[in-house]
């Protein structure tokens, strides 16, 4: 598995995640597919400013294209990490998504880890934050995994709806260099 920045010939992969209802179905159901091409070109602007980190999710073995769409449906997911504010104060805040082909396959798990670590290295981040829905057993599974620590449940806004999440915290300088 690599991690790519995202690029304007994702959008397929940005439909395809944000607007299934199976895929939307923890995050208050699917989004319309109007705006998806707005919305992949601001996270190509935030990742080419290096403000949030918007990365792709390539598996082994999968061509990824020329970035110029030829390919750009071989991604099986994505991992974002960025800033925004929360309840007046400034946070760090992970996400991801991994297509149903995908799933089970322990992409999610490795993408999230793989940012965190290269957090850990760039050192900006701070303590990092995630909100998984309360039901979404996998996302859970991988906080607990990685070493996050459970804060609570909290309700938080996403696409202008809000849902129960568990908040999960990581302080990224903490997390262990692994061997090559």
């Amino acid at each position: 598995m690599r991690l790519r920045d995202v690029r304007i010939s994702d959008v397929d992969a940005y439909v395809r995640m944000r607007c299934d209802p199976v895929m939307m179905a923890e995050l208050g159901g699917p989004l319309p597919r109007e705006g998806m091409a707005d919305k992949v070109r601001r996270d190509v602007r935030s990742a080419e400013a290096d403000t949030d980190w918007i990365k792709m999710i390539v598996p082994d073995g999968r061509e990824d294209g020329d970035g110029a769409g030829v390919g750009s449906g071989e991604a099986a997911g994505i991992v974002t990490l960025y800033t925004h504010t929360a309840d007046g104060e400034l946070i760090s805040e992970i996400g991801w998504m991994v297509l149903p082909e995908f799933q089970g396959q322990g992409l999610g798990k490795r993408a999230v880890r793989a940012v965190l670590e290269r957090a850990r290295d760039d050192g900006r981040w701070g303590l990092v934050h995630a909100f998984p829905s309360v039901t979404n057993a996998a996302s859970n599974g991988i906080c607990r995994t990685l070493g996050f620590t459970a804060v609570g449940e909290k309700d938080v806004p996403f696409a202008g709806r809000i849902f129960r999440t568990r908040h999960w915290t990581i302080d990224p300088a903490l997390i262990p260099c692994q061997a090559p």
